[in-house]
């Protein structure tokens, strides 16, 4: 009998012809994880932001004394006269979240002693926080605070504040 010590050309042929058919295949369920994996990604780092600010939303009313204004105008409004939830290491600050016109941005003013509109003089951080917001409601009864929040194309997202007692 005749002893094989190599392939032959017609099966080497064969072998790069099915490498052509698979790997093209292969390479494109490769790509379409890659893209996947990335949008995966990006709707993550979105839903941990929007999750750390109404965190921080909640830990504002949470933290402050009770004296909380509410205003439903154009710009719709929730003033903390004094909190104790400080971005800035302010041993107490007043903190306002407001709707801007510009972009429907919900945004956080912290500071003291400040009015609004916020006057040249005052000192106060501004921090803009989400855009394209359809819809920002808080209700306050007694000592429950619900604050209601939906950002365009997205699910609304409320939550309840309870135990708010006005300090006298």
């Amino acid at each position: 009998m005749f002893k094989r010590s190599a392939f032959t050309l017609i099966e080497v042929l064969i072998s790069i012809v099915l490498l052509g058919i698979i790997l093209p295949a292969l390479y494109e369920s490769v790509n379409l994880l890659h893209k996947s994996n990335n949008h995966l990604s990006q709707a993550l780092d979105k839903t941990k932001e929007i999750t750390k600010i109404t965190d921080m939303l909640y830990l504002d009313i949470l933290s402050s004394d009770g004296n909380i204004s509410i205003f439903k105008d154009e710009f719709s409004q929730l003033c903390l006269e004094n909190t104790n939830n400080s971005l800035y290491a302010l041993a107490s600050s007043k903190v306002c979240w407001i709707i801007l016109k510009e972009n429907h941005t919900l945004t956080r003013v912290e500071g003291n002693n400040y009015h609004l509109p916020i006057k040249l003089e005052e000192k106060v951080e501004v921090d803009p926080t989400i855009k394209d917001i359809t819809l920002f409601d808080i209700y306050q009864n007694k000592n429950k605070v619900l604050v209601m929040l939906r950002q365009k194309g997205k699910k609304p997202i409320s939550f309840m504040v309870q135990g708010i007692i006005k300090k006298k």
